[in-house]
């Protein structure tokens, strides 16, 4: 409520000095508005984990879409975004070790290994939701400056990338994993890794790296909301339903946490660079490139868009969630119920009940369906959010293509019976 009150306060003060309403506004001069409102402009000082100790500079408009620019990059600024960075990852790490979490066995390895894990990603979830609430109730905590030195964490998170690989080989390397010969051998070492399962003190270092990627993911998700909230002394309802799309989206993830699992970076890809910064930096500062567009506009979307958007995500998440679930369900326990009957299968081996029988990758269509909603949230005033999904749809279907190519080697003739009875990869009778 104190916060509330605070901005209302804002506004107020916006108000006295003579500020036009919206409606009386030019197209340009909304813009502008939007890129440093009247709600940014008189806020006092705030308490933030994030300020840059130069302090904030005054936003200027000249970029068309009218996305709000960034602090430049200065030394002052990756110091502070090195150290909250550090206390970001190092706290996830510690809490990983320290919060409760039930013990998980893994898939058969390569090696024929098997494998358990601690799996305790919603604890770290809700501990985050927790962290952030109590630091906008008690120290008027604000995320924004996470989008005022956006670039400066980007560069910090690249190297911090390229250092932790660099650790993982040494440590690789003085427990014994056996390097390949050469420059050449180094190089492809560190890319693709040299250890399969790199461990500090119980924790799967692998499989961990998945917190810092999403929850990195959604606080600065959470941050363009705080942005457009100080600066309009409101949020649009594309943010809502961006922001609720996202929350939706990984509080399932962690929801059906054990899935991960069952996935083929886990159980046979060593950690390496390769998926060190595919966690790091590239989920986390590209999965978020929508909300520069959310900010980029005041103009409220209509509730005729909002509710096909939302049955979109909603039908999209039911299709990615399910499947997974109904695959990973299935490997763990053959006999259980998909979808209240017994399961079907070819040779006792390939599932063809519930999703799996619609399609062979159809988990793949509803991870499409889940990225163009987010992309829809900000209109069509530019093709870059676009980006996202589109590159999906060039990744999945490759994917589901090798994966195919894999499971025909592995199966044999079964995989040609399978495929008769699961005839569409993706999408039904289409492809």
């Amino acid at each position: 409520m104190a916060r509330r009150g605070r901005v209302r306060a804002r506004n107020a003060t916006a108000t006295a000095h003579a500020t036009p309403p919206f409606s009386a506004l030019s197209n340009v001069e909304r813009a502008t508005f939007a890129a440093d409102g009247p709600v940014r402009a008189a806020a006092h000082p705030r308490v933030s984990l994030f300020m840059s100790p130069l302090g904030a500079t005054p936003r200027t408009f000249t970029n068309n879409p009218p996305v709000p620019p960034t602090q430049p990059v200065t030394l002052a600024s990756l110091t502070t975004a090195t150290v909250v960075y550090g206390a970001f990852f190092f706290g996830l790490l510690f809490l990983a070790l320290v919060l409760p979490g039930k013990i998980v066995p893994g898939f058969p390895q390569p090696d024929g290994q098997r494998k358990s894990y601690k799996v305790n990603g919603m604890a770290l979830w809700v501990a985050t939701h927790m962290f952030v609430v109590a630091g906008v109730l008690l120290a008027d905590l604000s995320l924004s400056p996470l989008i005022d030195n956006f670039w400066s964490y980007f560069l910090v998170v690249n190297v911090w990338s390229g250092l932790w690989t660099v650790v993982l080989y040494v440590r690789g390397r003085a427990k014994g994993c056996i390097p390949k010969p050469g420059l050449f051998g180094l190089v492809r070492d560190l890319w693709m890794g040299i250890e399969l399962n790199p461990t500090w003190r119980g924790v799967d270092l692998k499989v961990w790296a998945y917190q810092p990627s999403l929850i990195g993911l959604s606080v600065l998700n959470a941050a363009f909301a705080f942005v457009q909230y100080e600066t309009l002394g409101t949020l649009l309802p594309q943010t809502v339903a961006y922001l609720s799309f996202w929350w939706l989206y990984m509080t399932s993830h962690y929801w059906y946490e054990t899935g991960v699992l069952s996935m083929w970076d886990v159980i046979a890809e060593k950690f390496g660079f390769m998926l060190v910064w595919g966690d790091l930096t590239l989920v986390t500062f590209f999965y978020c490139i929508g909300g520069w567009w959310l900010l980029s506009t005041t103009e409220p979307m209509s509730m005729m868009a909002l509710v096909p958007l939302c049955g979109l995500h909603a039908l999209g998440l039911w299709i990615f969630r399910g499947a997974n679930a109904q695959k990973d369900q299935f490997k763990r326990d053959r006999s259980a119920k998909i979808w209240g009957r017994d399961p079907e299968t070819v040779g006792g081996r390939l599932l063809v009940s519930g999703w799996w029988g619609i399609g062979r990758k159809i988990n793949y269509t509803g991870e499409i369906m889940v990225y163009f909603s987010f992309a829809l949230c900000t209109g069509f005033q530019s093709f870059v959010p676009y980006l996202l999904p589109l590159w999906l749809c060039v990744l999945l279907p490759h994917r589901a293509w090798r994966d195919e190519k894999r499971c025909r080697d592995k199966y044999g003739a079964l995989w040609d019976e399978y495929t008769a009875r699961a005839k569409f990869r993706m999408i039904p009778f289409v492809y």
